[in-house]
């Protein structure tokens, strides 16, 4: 069954403890973090203090996702923020396959993200490393935007890839994912779904989270 990882940026930061709380209360597996530094990507979230904040009221794990350079100089200070999951962008990352073992290192389920143009073929020689590939579905930085469609083809490369490897790599879907899309993005072979202004633009986000967990359920 797949997993569902609101993604926190889409909450209301001047309540940010209740969208913690009604996370926690809700179906939710993980909780999606995305930090960004305005290099990497045009847009600046979050970071350390905010993710500590979150920690101290979460009850799941994190999942922190870096769309940043240079990551490899903080996985330390991420692990200390509370990070159970971290995903570096290959895109951002020269020595990628040092950047994994320093994030195994400290404890940490090891993530790989990639761009919506960045070929699966790239990360045939860490697949067996990696816990997690982040693949993204629309172009990194903000928010609501549209679905990349090429996306399903994508995950289903990539799952081929994974089977061939005989791994456990979990294939994670981040932007876009609505409860259109969702039973797609599973019959394709996806293993989590980051769901952001999908939960949190909603009426009701806790019902828009069952609603999640029941497409999957029918879909499987």
């Amino acid at each position: 069954m797949a997993l569902i990882a609101p993604s926190v940026l889409s909450a209301d930061f001047n309540h940010l403890e209740r969208d913690i709380e009604m996370l926690n209360q809700s179906q939710a597996d993980w909780f999606h973090l995305d930090v960004m530094d305005g290099v990497f990507v045009p847009n600046i979230s979050f970071g350390f203090p905010v993710i500590h904040a979150i920690n101290k009221i979460a009850k799941k794990p994190l999942d922190v996702h870096l769309m940043i350079v240079q990551p490899e100089k903080f996985i330390r200070q991420f692990k200390d923020a509370g990070a159970s999951t971290l995903s570096v962008h290959y895109e951002a990352c020269p020595h990628l396959h040092r950047t994994i073992q320093q994030i195994k290192d400290n404890g940490m389920q090891a993530g790989v993200a990639i761009n919506p143009h960045t070929p699966v073929s790239l990360l045939e020689d860490v697949l067996a490393d990696i816990d997690l590939v982040c693949m993204m579905s629309v172009n990194p930085g903000f928010g609501g935007q549209k679905f990349i469609p090429q996306t399903y083809k994508k995950i289903e490369q990539l799952k081929q890839m994974i089977a061939k490897k005989n791994a456990r790599t979990r294939i994670e879907i981040d932007g876009g994912v609505d409860l259109n899309n969702a039973p797609l993005l599973i019959k394709a072979g996806a293993d989590v779904l980051v769901a952001g202004n999908t939960v949190f633009s909603s009426d009701d986000p806790e019902e828009t989270i069952a609603r999640l967990k029941q497409v999957q359920a029918i879909s499987n």
